[in-house]
């Protein structure tokens, strides 16, 4: 059974910073792509960055220049470092995994972690 833990959520003040990680655990025969989402109240779940295997990222366009994805192969981490965050980004952070194991390819998630944003 895959399993996707994160952590590093919290509060932070506009101008600050904030660096969420997410470790995959499992039996992974292989891992295409990691990244996070987002949910804030009373709004869908949308993209945020997402980053392949070999380092192609892709970023929301509301991130760009302000958060950085990267991920660890070998730890089967990945990280979101927010840097001068808005209160428009409060909300439900979700890993997420693109992985094969012996079911075949799928999207994996996390259970979430709270960023809230403060002016």
């Amino acid at each position: 059974q895959v399993r996707l833990m994160e952590s590093g959520g919290g509060l932070v003040r506009t101008g600050g910073s904030l660096k969420l990680s997410c470790v995959a655990s499992g039996r992974i025969e292989t891992l295409n792509a990691m990244g996070w989402y987002r949910q804030a109240s009373g709004k869908q779940r949308e993209l945020v960055a997402t980053i392949t295997a070999g380092g192609t990222t892709n970023y929301a366009q509301s991130v760009k220049d302000r958060f950085t994805v990267s991920i660890d192969n070998y730890k089967r981490a990945v990280y979101l470092q927010m840097t001068n965050p808005e209160p428009e980004d409060t909300a439900v952070y979700y890993c997420y995994a693109y992985i094969r194991d012996g079911l075949g390819w799928r999207p994996e998630w996390g259970q979430g972690t709270q960023v809230t944003v403060s002016s």
